[in-house]
């Protein structure tokens, strides 16, 4: 029942449909290894005239049997969309660019014309980047208008492949014709880092034509930011802005407010747990205050705010008759803040648009306030050296403790950084999981309150979006943090399980929230960490069958 409920789950996020022109194999979860396990798709490719796009989502591609569909499509002209995400689980790395390489020639001898390209969630790394490079610097992407590659593990060398493709396709399409322009560009979850952005920023900033740009979770810093706000000021057809979870500080906020009073057309901004601090959302208030006469969503939530900025923030939407949501939760407010905010908003007839408060927190202690500004660039310099030398001070970090064991009494090591629990709860990432090390369950269920069955939920999902099927470290790190928080939560008296399952199904997308919750990104790491979950001794059958209730409605 358990294995069926995942189905049905699955199967709902998929939301399967074939239009007119496209073949769909969506969510199938085929292992097709070779030419012989193919031969239907590739008969139906064959035979299907006019064919536009083709869906191969949820199944695992082999270099083979991508090879044989390749040779199908070759004579498919009229093709434009690929929605190939999700599709090489299981794989080595190094049959992922062969069969790209497989599939972007077999396009361009077509002369197809695309204008989707999905490969998310197939976490192929630069490499993979290389096997789409022929492609992207092709005729068949002169007229792409969607490149989708969430969560590919590009890192900046990725990055740096992907700008320089773009950047060289804009320049041969505009000799021959209408320019390369880009309309979405959606790269979560990647690594890309400040060199990664910037590299990606000079190509928006020449193709000029993006609508949306969804670039979550990268650890880019102020340096980054400000160089993807010079490009996004050359793309005033911009509506969607999605640069949550990276680190802003008052720098790249300042540069981000400058660059939206050029964007009229700007409807979504999500600058949440971005460290946007008082300064920045002040500024980025200014603008909104004097500009963005369409905005619909603003996410300044996380970003260490205090109540004097949220209330200019809060009076900076007085006007904004389209304003559908704004969300200042986990700031610094404190409960005087929380209240005064909520008034200003009702006094403006606006205070339904609030989103949640619950987890703010608190006003900062007069200290901070006053060290906040003369920190800031120690603090900001050192989460890039972090992020840029990890694997050196990886190193370092053992040959201090092999130090510290030879001559116990030498001074113990400072610079050794613990673990960060908080840090991968925050951006989660493997090497973040695995360098918690043998104790990671133990400090990730001390971390997490289990008695708040909304935020075990959220753990959960976070734990469980980093899961590798083909990386047994990784995996087996993933359950067993999984196993020992719900193993906590369920055997805690006051745990509502009820509760967790709807918190569960509303950061999924598949059931409402009166609080106006945002879904995650689904991954395929949640399904496979569900599936296992539902099968332990530990999650009760009444809440397997309150989700098959649910999912059989």
């Amino acid at each position: 029942m358990a294995t069926d409920v995942v189905a049905q789950l699955a199967d709902s996020l998929a939301k399967t449909g074939v239009e007119d022109g496209e073949l769909s194999y969506k969510g199938q979860g085929r292992k097709l290894d070779d030419a012989q396990s193919v031969e239907e798709i590739v008969k139906e490719i064959q035979d299907y005239e006019g064919l536009q796009a083709l869906r191969l989502e949820g199944n695992t591609v082999g270099v083979a049997a991508a090879q044989a569909i390749a040779k199908a499509l070759e004579k498919k002209s009229e093709f434009k969309c690929c929605y190939w995400s999700d599709m090489f689980t299981g794989r080595l790395r190094s049959e992922i660019p062969p069969a790209l390489n497989s599939l972007g020639d077999a396009l361009m001898l077509a002369g197809a014309k695309l204008t989707v390209l999905d490969l998310s969630d197939n976490a192929f790394g630069p490499d993979g980047v290389k096997g789409i490079e022929r492609l992207l610097k092709s005729t068949a992407c002169y007229t792409l208008q969607e490149l989708r590659l969430n969560n590919c593990g590009m890192g900046i060398g990725g990055g740096k492949i992907l700008a320089a493709a773009l950047t060289q396709c804009h320049k041969k399409s505009s000799a021959e014709g209408p320019p390369l322009s880009l309309k979405v560009f959606v790269a979560g979850r990647n690594r890309l880092e400040n060199d990664g952005a910037t590299a990606l920023a000079q190509a928006f900033q020449l193709m000029g034509s993006l609508e949306e740009v969804h670039m979550p979770q990268n650890g880019i810093n102020h340096s980054g930011v400000t160089a993807l706000a010079t490009a996004m000021q050359h793309n005033p057809n911009l509506r969607i802005l999605n640069l949550n979870d990276n680190t802003f500080s008052e720098k790249g906020a300042l540069a981000m407010a400058q660059a939206l009073t050029h964007l009229r057309s700007i409807q979504v901004i999500n600058f949440g747990d971005c460290l946007v601090r008082p300064a920045g959302a002040i500024a980025i208030a200014k603008t909104v205050s004097e500009g963005l006469p369409i905005l619909k969503e603003l996410n300044l939530s996380f970003g260490e705010i205090t109540e004097e900025a949220a209330l200019a923030v809060a009076q900076a939407v007085k006007n904004k008759d389209q304003l559908e949501k704004l969300d200042l939760n986990g700031n610094c407010l404190g409960e005087d803040g929380c209240k005064a905010l909520k008034d200003a908003l009702e006094g403006i007839n606006k205070a339904d648009l609030l989103g949640s408060l619950s987890d703010d927190e608190g006003e900062p202690e007069d200290d901070e306030d006053e060290d906040e500004d003369d920190e800031d660039d120690d603090d900001e310099e050192e989460e890039v050296e972090e992020e840029e030398v990890e694997e050196e001070e990886e190193e370092e970090e053992e040959e201090e403790e092999e130090e510290e064991e030879s001559n116990k009494l030498s001074t113990p090591a400072s610079g050794i950084r613990p673990p960060d629990v908080s840090s991968f709860l925050s951006f989660p990432s493997p090497d973040k999981l695995l360098r918690l090390g043998a104790k990671r369950a133990l400090l990730i269920e001390q971390q997490v309150d289990v008695t708040d069955a909304a935020k075990t939920a959220e753990a959960f999902l976070k734990i469980a979006s980093v899961y590798k099927e083909e990386n047994n470290d990784v995996k087996n790190a993933v359950l067993d943090s999984i196993d020992t928080l719900l193993r906590k939560a369920f055997s805690t008296p006051s745990f509502q399980g009820y509760s967790f399952v709807s918190s569960l199904l509303v950061l999924l997308g598949l059931l409402k929230s009166e609080d106006k919750v945002k879904p995650v990104l689904v991954v395929p790491g949640h399904l496979q960490a569900l599936e296992h979950v539902v099968r332990q001794d530990y999650f009760p059958r009444e809440n397997v069958a309150v989700l098959e209730a649910f999912m059989s409605r």
